[in-house]
């Protein structure tokens, strides 16, 4: 499958599956990343990271190694 990291700017995806444990996981799905929840990729910085995208009404910068987590169909 693949993750929110490999997703190209302007594309809509939605959360199939978390990847991590303990605190880590934790903290995405605190930043509202659950399964099933609607993304839109904004922009991707020059270097790859962060990606900011668009989740529940609000934008966010999510780092390359977080994005790697979250698992998009």
């Amino acid at each position: 499958m693949k993750t929110l990291r490999e997703v190209s700017v302007g594309d809509d995806v939605t959360v199939v599956k978390l990847h991590g444990t303990g605190a880590v996981k934790r903290r995405i799905m605190d930043m509202g990343l659950t399964k099933g929840t609607k993304i839109h990729v904004r922009k991707v910085a020059p270097l790859g990271d962060p990606v900011e995208i668009t989740v529940r009404g609000y934008e966010l910068s999510v780092r390359k190694d977080d994005a790697e987590m979250v698992e998009v169909e």
